[in-house]
Formats: C-alpha cells, sequence, structure tokens
C-alpha cells in the first residue's frame, strides 16, 4: 500500500531587537546566565509589558517579504501553562488577532507553501540540565526575547521541500534584517507537525509534533524516522498512534514521547488586558516597505546580469547575507567584481574554514580587504603575500600597506635580483635541470618553487618563469 506524507511546520525566529519584548533587557545572545534579567521579564508581579515598537515593525517586515496581509490591527494575547521556563505561567503571544495572515513561500519547483499566520510572542527561558548534579537550572536571558511563530498549511510532502523552505525563509528574513536565522545558536527553531495518509485519501491522519528542531541535517532524519513509524504503526499495528509531541535525539536517531499534544482550548487564551490593540495604518507599513534591502533572489539576477559573474560566485555569494554585505561593502572600494569575487570565494572562506569561523561570523574590514585585492591586482605583492597580508588583517585587523613596508613584503621584479637567485638555485639543483633538458617537464615546477622560496616568496611568479625558462 502507498502512503502520503503530510507535514506543516511552525518556524520560531528571534528578531533582531537591541532589547527585549516587553522590557529594556538586551536581547543579545552569549550573555552569562541570567544576566539579561529584570523584575519585568522575570515574572514578578507589579511590572507590566511594554511593546518593543522596533518588533512590531520587524514583524510587519516578515509578512512584506513572505507575501502575508498585514493587520490593521493587531493585539496581544495570553496563552496559559505551566512549565519551569515560564515564570509568569503564561506567555504573551498572538491568537485572536495575528500580525499576518496568508501568505506563501515559493519553492524552486513553483510550488507556494502557504501561510496560515505569522504572530510575535515572546520567548521563553532555558532550562540548562546538569548531567553530573541531576539538577536542571533556569537561565532567564531569552525570556521575553522577540519572537515571531511562522505557521505554515500541512502543503509539505517530502524532506526535501521542509529543507529548502528553510533555506528560502533563512535567506528572506536574514537579508530584511529581521533575524540572524542562526539555527546552531537556536534564534531560528522548527516544530514539525507530521501525519501519514493513505495515498488518495484526503483525511490527514493522527498528527504528531516533532519540537525545536534546530538543523537541516536533524530534520531530515527525524522526517524520515517519523515517518516511517507511522507507516509501520498502520501496516503492522505495531503500535497505537496518539497525538502527541516528541522529542528528536539525534544522537540516538529516534524520537521519544514527551507528552499529549494539546489543542488551543488546554491553553486557555484570552485577551492580555495589560496591552492595548496596536492600529497599523498604511503608512506605517509602507515606511517599512521602504526601508527593506535588496532581498537574496535580487542580488543573485543582478549580479549575474548587472556585475556579468558566473551564476556559481553569485549563488553562493547570494546565499549568506553575511558574505553578501561583505562583497558589496568590498566592491565600494574596489570595483573589479569577479576579483572581489574570487578572494571571497578563494581565500576568504579558506582563513574561514582554517579558523573554525562560520560564513555567517566572518568579519573583515573592508576597506583593508579591497587594498589587499588591489595592491595585488598591481603587482605591488604577489598573491601569496596577498593571502597571508588577509590573514593578518582578519586576525589582527591590521594595516596592508604599513604591514607590508615594515616586513618588505613588496614584490621583487628587479631582474638583476631574480637572476642571481635563479643561477644559485640551477647550480644547486643540478640533477633537475639535467631531467629539464632531457625533456621532463614537471620539474618545472620544483625549480620555480626554489625560486620563491630563495625570495622569501615574494618575487614575481611571472618574472619567475619567464627568466627561469631563459636561463635553462
Amino acid at each position: 500500500m502507498s502512503y502520503e506524507v503530510v507535514m506543516g511546520l511552525e518556524v520560531h525566529v528571534e528578531m533582531s531587537t537591541e532589547s527585549k519584548l516587553f522590557c529594556s533587557c538586551s536581547a543579545k545572545f552569549g550573555a552569562e546566565q541570567n544576566e539579561n534579567v529584570c523584575p519585568a521579564c522575570s515574572g514578578m508581579p507589579g511590572f507590566p509589558a511594554i511593546v518593543n515598537k522596533r518588533a512590531i515593525e520587524l514583524g510587519i517586515a516578515a509578512g512584506l517579504v513572505t507575501n502575508c496581509k498585514i493587520a490593521s490591527v493587531m493585539s496581544f494575547d495570553k496563552k496559559n501553562y505551566f512549565y519551569p521556563d515560564l515564570p509568569t505561567g503564561y506567555q504573551i503571544t498572538q491568537f485572536f488577532a495575528p500580525i499576518c495572515t496568508n501568505g506563501w513561500v515559493e519553492l524552486e519547483s513553483g510550488k507556494r507553501i502557504t501561510l496560515k499566520q505569522i504572530h510575535i510572542e515572546e520567548d521563553a527561558g532555558k532550562l540548562v540540565h546538569e548531567s553530573r548534579t541531576r539538577k536542571t537550572l533556569v537561565d532567564f536571558n531569552r525570556a521575553s526575547v522577540p519572537l515571531i511563530e511562522i505557521v505554515s498549511n500541512p502543503d509539505f510532502r517530502t524532506a526535501d521541500e521542509v529543507n529548502e523552505y528553510l533555506e528560502k525563509l533563512r535567506l528572506l528574513l536574514s537579508f530584511a534584517g529581521i533575524s540572524d536565522c542562526k539555527m546552531q545558536e537556536g534564534s531560528m527553531r522548527c516544530d514539525i507537525n507530521l501525519s501519514v495518509r493513505e495515498m488518495g485519501n484526503e483525511v490527514l491522519g493522527t498528527r504528531t509534533e516533532m519540537k525545536n528542531m534546530n538543523s537541516l541535517k536533524a530534520i531530515t532524519r527525524a522526517i524520515e524516522y517519523e515517518s516511517q513509524r507511522h507507516i509501520d504503526a498502520l501496516e503492522t499495528g505495531s503500535e497505537k498512534l496518539i497525538q502527541e509531541t516528541r522529542r528528536w535525539d539525534d544522537d540516538v536517531g529516534m524520537s521519544y514521547s514527551m507528552r499529549e499534544k494539546e489543542e488551543a482550548a488546554d491553553y486557555r487564551y484570552f485577551p492580555n488586558p495589560e496591552l492595548m490593540p496596536v492600529v497599523i495604518d498604511e503608512a506605517w507599513i509602507e515606511a517599512v516597505r521602504a526601508e527593506l534591502p535588496e532581498p537574496a533572489h535580487e542580488k543573485c539576477e543582478r549580479m549575474i546580469n548587472e556585475l556579468c559573474l558566473p551564476e556559481y560566485d553569485s549563488k553562493i555569494i547570494s546565499g549568506s547575507q553575511n558574505l553578501s554585505r561583505i562583497f558589496d561593502d568590498t566592491y565600494k572600494y574596489f570595483d573589479k567584481a569577479k576579483d572581489v569575487s574570487n578572494w571571497i570565494l578563494g581565500e576568504l572562506l579558506a582563513i574561514a574554514k582554517d579558523t573554525d569561523t562560520d560564513d555567517d561570523d566572518i568579519s573583515v574590514d573592508a576597506v583593508k580587504f579591497a587594498t589587499v585585492i588591489r595592491l595585488v591586482d598591481e603587482g605591488k605583492i604577489n598573491r601569496s603575500v596577498g593571502k597571508k597580508v588577509l590573514l593578518k588583517v582578519f586576525e589582527d585587523d591590521i594595516d596592508p600597506e604599513v604591514y607590508i613596508e615594515e616586513n618588505s613584503l613588496g614584490m621583487v621584479s628587479d631582474t638583476g635580483l631574480l637572476e642571481s637567485a635563479i643561477k644559485e638555485v640551477l647550480t644547486e639543483n643540478e640533477k633537475s635541470v639535467a631531467e629539464y633538458r632531457g625533456g621532463s617537464q614537471k620539474v618545472f615546477g620544483f625549480l620555480v618553487g626554489q625560486v620563491m622560496k630563495k625570495t622569501a616568496g615574494k618575487a614575481d611568479p611571472r618574472s619567475v618563469n619567464e627568466l627561469l625558462k631563459k636561463m635553462l
């Protein structure tokens, strides 16, 4: 019998605001435990919530880039449940009047994943489980950090569609400045609602939810496992499927039951009487639209059509908001697009890999980066030296021109000095010279390397090649 997997996603994205949703505490990631906490976000009585205007503007932006209808009036509600990381006993969210509804995101195939809604809500704290002491501690730094939850309809049928949608969503939101969307830091998390039904049947099967998935690889494995678990249950009756929330353990490669899945009524939603509804007029929406940066797909097309970059280069650079920013900033100071692209995709990404730096975390001064590229282009240093100088710019933020002068790294192109170095190499490597003159071309590269070694890597490679061939 054939089966169809049906999935819908709830994607939680932390918004890039300086402060939290309902207080002035910092919303930045990476602080010491419970460093960014005040009486308001830790649930102390007597401290009413005050809405962060910037969070609403980022919510509007999220709706615009996902083709949503923006509400003319939005409001906040209370979602009631008890958990150690939720100090108030309720979460402030949007249930009755969310900020965005009825959007869509288009996949490469042309299929549209439709969105039920986008709503703004506060994040909960974080539980820290200590295996050594068998204690669970609570870090409230994340409590009241502003989130948007993007709720899709059950339009997904494969793990590939899910991954493509999440990648497309990441690009849309990160390029718009809504979030950094770093799944490894938890600023983008995904809940997967999954059911299985017989092919051709329009009735949805029993739904299970896997919470807080934060890597595409884990999401693929989880979907494959959970789909097969449902199919086995339907075919063999090995277990009774129930509507529940499950936890995915990527180390073991299995999902485990956490609790029965709640319905909306279980949360006892009611309007938050402490927060007034927010009116969103067309002027506000248009002001937000006017501030939206160029999206990733348009940037890619511009790089191909206007800057004449290869599709390969354009897709990689426009596939990261950070790499895209580095390209644009560097291109302002050195306007040879292909050279800038080559240095980013070659030398800069190689340095990032060697230093275990994620592409989204690469930081390099654009003026200094452009200076290195220009000095190589002008023949003042060779590319080998350029790589070393770029590494120093990356690690120590040095001034390239000062560093080159202080360390005598300028390119040696003096014919007399190069001829002298080549004579020494030929005298010291008579066997290789004889092999070359006997017809072996492969030793030529070795001899070039020896000349470069003699000149501490500062010789002009083109001049070395020409003179070496002549003198051989």
